[in-house]
């Protein structure tokens, strides 16, 4: 990327997305566009970097997107309806996800985006059941009655709109499904998040049932790296990657084991009701990352759970 390139990041106040423009911020000119019902940027202290520019807006606002855009050389697309509890809105979840990425990736073509136009997906759109899933995998989801699925499909309706502009603009888009990313700055709920907030304060720790659905956790800073490439590399226009590291695969009670030994707690697990819409396995297989863009995950659990456990020591201040 050219040193002091324009970059217009939406949902750059969300967790994946503050690390994005603090890494992004060092030598390129930022605009941060999100609504702020939540704000990582601020919690970890990035937001008053002087090349950052903050715009406070929705993505449903067509003209307040493409305003904002201007003068932009590359677009990240991160904003969403995300979160188990928030998608449970499903027609909100539907509308932002879908008509907001379309307000995006329209503003892009008429602004001429000439670099790199990224779109996040979502490993949901695997399903229940996903074990080495490639790209080129059958995307699936749930009945439409159970109100989680919106979620599922809103990010497939997402990439559809991205490889549409792709194709009839020839618009240099690249879609990324991340898969379980987690690090410092999380202001979501979420399994990594809970375990160690309270892991650190000595406190009982509830799951759902017996714990054995199995994820595969992804450090943020390696996230990131495989953003840059993204941007980078010309091999990743028109293409959707998987994002994630297979090789953190655990149950969802071994995680919080795990948390329990490496923070010496002395917390208790407590077994609660299972899900009724529980995703069972999420593995992703990355080859496809690793063969195009020269990228792997590089941070182990264990180290990942030490660096974000530093984190949320400062936010307890303990």
């Amino acid at each position: 990327m050219p040193r002091m390139s324009t970059i217009f990041i939406t949902g750059g106040a969300g967790f994946i997305g503050s690390h994005l423009v603090h890494r992004l911020a060092k030598e390129h000119k930022v605009t941060v566009f999100d609504n702020y019902r939540k704000d990582s940027l601020a919690a970890l202290g990035y937001d008053q970097d002087p090349n950052v520019t903050i715009v406070k807006g929705d993505i449903l606002d067509a003209t307040l997107v493409k305003e904002s855009m201007k003068g932009a050389d590359y677009v990240i697309h991160a904003a969403a309806i995300v979160g188990v509890i928030d998608v449970m809105n499903q027609l909100k979840t539907m509308e932002v996800n879908i008509l907001g990425t379309h307000n995006v990736l329209e503003a892009a073509h008429e602004l001429g985006v000439s670099e790199r136009v990224i779109v996040f997906s979502s490993s949901e759109i695997f399903g229940k059941m996903a074990y080495k899933v490639t790209e080129e995998d059958s995307v699936r989801s749930g009945p439409p009655w159970e109100a989680r699925w919106g979620y599922s499909v809103s990010k497939i309706a997402c990439e559809h709109f991205a490889a549409g502009f792709h194709r009839a603009h020839n618009m240099p888009v690249t879609c990324v499904r991340p898969f379980n990313v987690y690090g410092p700055g999380q202001t979501m709920g979420g399994a990594m998040k809970m375990f160690i907030t309270k892991a650190l304060q000595n406190e009982d720790i509830s799951i759902h049932g017996d714990g054995s659905p199995i994820r595969s956790w992804c450090y943020v800073d390696d996230f990131c790296n495989a953003i840059e490439r993204c941007m980078k590399d010309p091999n990743a226009i028109g293409e959707s990657f998987n994002i994630g590291n297979s090789k953190t695969a655990i149950t969802v009670l071994g995680l919080a084991e795990l948390v329990i030994e490496l923070l010496n707690s002395q917390s208790s697990i407590l077994h609660g009701e299972p899900l009724l819409q529980e995703i069972h396995l999420r593995i992703p297989d990355v080859s496809k990352a690793k063969t195009l863009l020269g990228w792997e995950a590089m941070t182990d659990l264990k180290t990942g759970i030490q660096k974000t456990a530093e984190s949320v020591k400062k936010e307890l201040s303990l």
